[in-house]
């Protein structure tokens, strides 16, 4: 019997087969979330197409070719969302969240839609999840979101991950590499495909994120952003490579990492699995490709209207991570040992080195499933300490430049003044057995 009715080209029923596979995924993004304080925003799926193209780029794929757009009964163009990070910066500026303590850190995940070719993995709608953290410049942040996304991959069970990071500059620097790679690019445009024989005039960074075979043979050649950033970008880029080295994450420089987004500035990344299907050669053209792509977009602020508002995040694609774990038989139980509560304890630092430090025995605290609270992007410790004592917190762990160097930290009752020394290899179990306990004993 010939069915009458089917799902329209592109779009899919997620079947009770499939349910796990999705609740898994949504559990573990929201225990990574809850950990680092980020607080669940949903966005509407349809917003003003204006909207999507201030942000993401009129001569983007994504707006030119692939969004749903439509003009309402009331004569407003709308188009459904077909990215996340637009969205929530909307909402920030217009409830006015740069009045709350910076940076507010979100995340999302939901349906989104594009109007492209339907292939394995991609589908007209398709569901993202999201990290955003609004309102803070600091190197720091570009670290914890890294951070968080490989977190996610891992608790689902992903091993072979390797992060791809590089640095686009900003609009000190880019104008001037734009300039230098239009040279290279026009000498090759005979060998470039028609798209990115348009993308010339109008983005020519646009061309080193197209797939195309001979693209990518051009692409091998050109030059380089990252030997052409300014000092601000440069000394930005090499201390998230730092934060990234002291937290000891999988990672390699592609200089030709762009992203596909016009907000992009600074920071790009993109977490690929490197595992070969079975019986395919060994050849990196055969890994299965990227999970969860992000960056840093200090200008996306300023391009819908508001203030110059900084920000970083990432986002990934549910139904390619589904396909994935069900081809490889993942396990889809979820861990009900995950952290709960209140955090008793504040990680508090000083300095570039203890900075890095306190990210890396942040995850010690997370893999042992001890609530603790910090503020990264700031430098003042008495910033720190008052906003641990808005929290409420007992428990400050202090870690400032001697303290790193010499390998142990600085706790601080906070009711009593009362203060100790905890070496560094010791403080997660010293706080786990400490934190039922009333006061320091010195």
């Amino acid at each position: 019997m010939k069915i009458k009715y089917q799902s329209l080209t592109g779009m899919h029923d997620v079947l009770p087969q499939e349910q796990a596979y999705f609740k898994k995924i949504q559990k573990t993004v929201e225990s990574v979330s809850n950990y680092y304080s980020f607080e669940k925003i949903e966005t509407p799926i349809l917003e003003f197409t204006e909207v999507f193209q201030k942000a993401v780029g009129d001569d983007t794929d994504i707006v030119g070719k692939e969004m749903y757009t439509f003009r309402t009964k009331g004569g407003d163009m709308v188009s459904l969302r077909p990215e996340g990070t637009a969205g929530v910066m909307r909402s920030y500026l217009e409830h006015g969240m740069h009045n709350l303590p910076q940076p507010v850190k979100l995340w999302y995940t939901g349906p989104f839609f594009r109007y492209e070719r339907p292939q394995a993995g991609r589908f007209r709608q398709f569901h993202q999840f999201g990290f955003e953290a609004i309102g803070d410049s600091s190197p720091s942040i570009d670290g914890q979101i890294i951070q968080m996304s490989y977190d996610v991959l891992k608790e689902l069970g992903f091993k072979n991950l390797t992060i791809e990071v590089n640095s686009i500059g900003d609009s000190e620097c880019r104008p001037y590499f734009r300039k230098i790679l239009m040279g290279y690019l026009k000498s090759k445009r005979s060998s470039l495909c028609s798209d990115c024989q348009r993308r010339l005039k109008e983005n020519p960074l646009r061309i080193l994120d197209c797939k195309e075979e001979k693209c990518q043979r051009v692409k091998a050649g050109a030059p380089q952003v990252i030997d052409h950033l300014c000092e601000a970008c440069h000394a930005h880029f090499k201390e998230v490579l730092e934060f990234l080295d002291e937290l000891e994450l999988p990672y390699t420089l592609n200089p030709y990492l762009v992203r596909g987004l016009d907000y992009y500035t600074k920071t790009v990344f993109e977490i690929v699995d490197k595992t070969k299907p079975e019986g395919s050669a060994d050849d990196p053209e055969t890994a299965v490709g990227t999970l969860i792509g992000g960056g840093r977009y200090d200008n996306l602020s300023k391009m819908l209207g508001g203030r110059d508002v900084p920000g970083c995040g990432s986002a990934a694609g549910i139904e390619r991570i589904v396909a994935l774990m069900k081809s490889r038989e993942m396990k889809t139980s979820f861990s009900k040992d995950a952290v709960s509560g209140p955090p008793k304890i504040f990680l508090a630092q000083l300095g570039q080195l203890a900075k890095r430090k306190s990210m890396k025995l942040f995850e010690e605290f997370r893999s042992a499933k001890i609530p603790v609270a910090e503020s990264f992007s700031k430098d003042s410790l008495k910033t720190q300490l008052r906003t641990a004592n808005k929290l409420n917190i007992k428990w400050v762990l202090i870690f400032g430049q001697k303290e790193a160097l010499e390998d142990f930290i600085t706790l601080r009752d906070m009711d009593t003044g009362i203060q100790k020394e905890i070496k560094l290899d010791k403080v997660v179990e010293e706080m786990s057995r400490l934190t039922g306990k009333e006061k320091i004993k010195k």
